[in-house]
């Protein structure tokens, strides 16, 4: 999967530990136990391998950001307060959103060996 540089350094370091997704057909392929390779979008050969620990499974964002932690969503202390389920439109409609529902993917960091989230 391909990261922007922020969410990708949050990943590597381990603040981030739930990656937010549609729930399209190649997300519904993901299961416990397999590995997700996570590509920076600005250095191809900057890659992090995860371990999926948990799907979390909502009908769209709003659900999701009610239930599950946005600490380990990307936010941080400064911005948690203003997330906003819409922030996540900007990559995936409404309409997307009702059609395929949407996930967390909670990971575990393979090069450090320990759980992150």
């Amino acid at each position: 999967m391909k990261l922007n540089p922020e969410p990708f350094e949050m990943i590597k370091s381990g603040r981030k530990t739930i990656e937010l997704r549609l729930y399209d057909e190649k997300r519904q392929q993901i299961k416990s136990g397999d590995i997700i390779r996570f590509v920076r979008t600005d250095d191809e050969n900057n890659v992090i391998e995860a371990e999926v620990i948990r799907l979390h499974l909502f009908d769209d964002f709003s659900k999701l950001y009610r239930e599950l932690p946005l600490l380990k969503c990307g936010y941080t202390e400064e911005n948690a307060a203003y997330a906003d389920p819409k922030d996540m439109e900007i990559y995936y409609t409404p309409e997307k959103q009702k059609k395929y529902g949407v996930v967390g993917i909670e990971i575990r960091n393979i090069e450090t060996d320990c759980l992150i989230s």
